[in-house]
């Protein structure tokens, strides 16, 4: 049995230590190389036991010292064995103890019988020792295949009583090859899986390099038509506060956009190059003015209608309302022309009777006001003792009509207010005519500054001045008209000349006051009252002067003139007395309230300096006619000493009341009436 196993392979090589962990095992070994070539064995497979792993055998030595063989080749392509070459069948020999000269010739009848002749035992597997077989039958033992026989046996013993375990080695490797086939199937349909997520994610980067191709290729193109895109395309936010969101400063801000892209569109409307989305755009565009300018033209109303409530402040509404959004106007008159130019004139109308209906309540409240009674009989040469006081005249309290006293105070004070109707209402003492007058103009001019910085505010962007001139004219003629009716019904029967020319002083400084103001427009009323009170005042000053002429002329004898001295006079210790004369006395108060009021007047074309000599030439015909009476014990030259006394005392009496006055006026009075002294003797 050796000898066949002998023949079916080739003589083993030295061993390895591979070799030799396996030198036990009970698995046939693999044919050696020497062995004629047969179909080759077909591979292990993917998956094999340890027992198949086993099985394998070990090379031999000529495998060692030839070259490798290809896979497939046979004993015909090897090459030539070394020179030196040992008999594989002598070496048997040598192992097994029998000489060298016997003939291993299949032919030679010897040889065949000692190779029939065969041992009581083999052994198994035989242990080269990593020796070569020729080398291994020079060094063998011939005891030691004995030995290895009994360890082959109890080898052979071991497996056999371990035979249990490895079925069950056995049995756990083909569970194993179970789980590991699950686990291939498991990674098989993974590796598939696996496949198609690869093919996705190959898909997916395709797919976004593609839209990072186009993401480039549209910021190239948003870049290019960003700018032209804009210019034809309304914001949606603006659309929607526009058309329904409330009117305040977002409101302002949106329609500050609109009028900018309706600017930018009309622009490339009236270009060369015509541009397809302008023409989609323009009637959505003009659909949203209209939408603004009815909606503004509401807005409008509804505070015109709020100046017709009662007790309203107009100037509030005016600040809060008309002012604050006063774009809204400058857009409704730009886009709607007829609509702008109909809101403005329901403007003018409402504030039209606005005033006119408050000025009127205002100045009969004024003419609640007392006032005092200045009549003929108050005239500076007019006798106090000979004439009876009027009924109008008797609840009065007493006063001087020829003094102006403290009613100068009122224009020392560098602003004031005009008077509230209710308090004017309720006030029951007794005023000089320019209290009305000053208040119910305070008023007026108040009222008429702020109306027109108004109208050059809110209509200043598409008016021009002449258009706002005619406005405010609109709206305060009535009321100036008004103003000039109670100002004729304050003067035309008064005879107080120093009352008349304070409101000419007053509205002096009315139209000092519209200068500053800028407010040109209201000239005419202020030259409308200087030609109600300047005549007025004319009329008072003759009337003054003719009081003195009636008195000169009363005086025309002595007895006469001793009359107009004695009773009279400011001193009647006697009737031939030189004291100042009590109609001087009259005449300084009176010119002096006169200086006082033409301080700062400076104009030498007021008639106001024509008066003053006319009367001042009526008192000095007075006093020298009054003088002439002098005469008696004394003589001639008593007489004439006298009269130049009482003319001294009189012409310095004069000076006395004047002395303080400032003014261009004053100083021309006062050195006429030094002059007129110095004649007389009395410096």
């Amino acid at each position: 049995m050796w000898l066949e196993r002998l023949s079916g392979q080739s003589t083993p090589s030295a061993s390895t230590p591979t070799d030799q962990l396996r030198s036990h095992s009970p698995a046939p070994h693999r044919s050696s190389h020497l062995a004629p070539r047969t179909a080759p064995r077909p591979p292990y497979g993917p998956r094999t036991s340890s027992l198949g792993l086993a099985s394998q055998a070990n090379t031999s030595t000529l495998s060692l010292n030839s070259p490798k063989l290809p896979n497939g080749s046979s004993l015909k392509q090897q090459v030539a064995p070394p020179p030196v070459f040992v008999d594989p069948l002598h070496a048997l020999r040598d192992i097994l103890g029998q000489g060298s000269d016997h003939g291993v010739d299949g032919g030679n009848d010897k040889g065949a019988g000692a190779l029939d002749s065969r041992p009581t035992s083999l052994v198994e597997e035989v242990d080269f020792g990593g020796l070569s077989l020729h080398a291994f039958a020079r060094d063998v033992d011939p005891q030691e295949p004995k030995e290895a026989h009994r360890s082959a046996t109890q080898t052979v013993e071991e497996y056999e009583a371990e035979k249990d375990t490895f079925e069950d080695l056995h049995r756990s490797i083909l569970a194993c090859d179970d789980v590991l086939k699950s686990v291939q199937t498991s990674l098989t349909n993974f590796q598939q899986d696996l496949g198609a997520v690869s093919a996705d994610i190959e898909t997916l980067q395709s797919r976004s390099t593609a839209m990072e191709s186009r993401l480039e290729n549209r910021k190239v193109v948003e870049r290019l038509l960003g700018p032209a895109i804009e210019e034809v395309s309304i914001p949606p936010a603006v659309v929607t506060v526009i058309s329904e969101g409330p009117i305040d400063s977002s409101w302002i801000t949106a329609l500050e956009e609109l009028e900018r892209w309706s600017k930018i569109i009309d622009g490339n409307a009236k270009k060369s190059e015509k541009v397809i989305a302008t023409s989609d755009v323009k009637p959505l565009l003009d659909d949203l003015n209209n939408k603004a300018v009815e909606r503004i033209r509401d807005f409008l109303v509804s505070q015109i209608k709020a100046l017709r409530s009662p007790n309203i402040n107009a100037q509030i509404i005016q600040q809060q309302a008309f002012l604050r959004y006063k774009s809204l106007y400058t857009f409704l008159a730009r886009h709607h022309p007829v609509l702008g130019e109909e809101i403005g004139q329901a403007y003018i109308n409402t504030m039209r009777w606005y005033h006119l209906s408050n000025f009127t309540r205002y100045r009969q409240a004024l003419e609640k006001i007392p006032i005092f009674v200045v009549d003929k009989n108050d005239a500076i040469g007019a006798d106090q003792s000979a004439h009876r006081a009027p009924a109008n005249k008797a609840s009065q309290p007493n006063h001087d009509p020829l003094t102006l006293g403290r009613r100068i105070e009122v224009l020392k004070r560098p602003s004031q207010a005009a008077l509230p109707s209710h308090i004017a209402e309720d006030n029951k003492q007794t005023h000089y005519l320019e209290t009305p007058f000053l208040h119910f103009n305070l008023a007026l001019i108040d009222n008429a500054t702020a109306e027109y910085a108004f109208l050059a505010t809110f209509f200043s962007p598409t008016s021009t001045f002449q258009s706002i001139s005619r406005h405010f004219q609109q709206i305060f003629s009535p009321t100036f008209a008004l103003g000039h009716d109670f100002t004729k019904t304050l003067v035309e029967d008064s005879n107080d000349c120093l009352g008349i020319l304070f409101c000419v002083r007053l509205n002096q400084r009315f139209a000092f006051e519209l200068q500053r103001k800028k407010t040109p427009v209201a000239e005419g009323y202020i030259n409308g009252t200087n030609m109600l009170l300047w005549p007025r005042f004319q009329l008072a000053m003759d009337m003054h002067t003719d009081s003195i002429k009636r008195a000169t002329a009363a005086v025309t004898s002595n007895r006469s003139a001793a009359s107009a001295l004695t009773s009279p006079s400011l001193s009647s210790s006697n009737s031939q007395s030189t004291a100042p004369h009590r109609l001087t006395q009259r005449f300084g108060q009176f010119i002096q309230g006169i200086l006082a009021l033409s301080k700062d007047a400076g104009d030498d074309s007021e008639p106001v300096g024509n008066s003053l000599r006319r009367l001042r030439g009526e008192l000095e015909a007075f006093l020298m006619k009054v003088g002439k009476g002098f005469g008696g014990g004394g003589g001639a030259a008593g007489g004439e000493r006298k009269r130049e006394r009482f003319l001294a005392n009189n012409y310095s009496l004069v000076l006395a009341i004047v002395g303080d006055e400032g003014g261009a006026l004053a100083e021309e009075v006062r050195g006429y009436w030094e002059g007129l002294r110095d004649g007389v003797g009395g410096g």
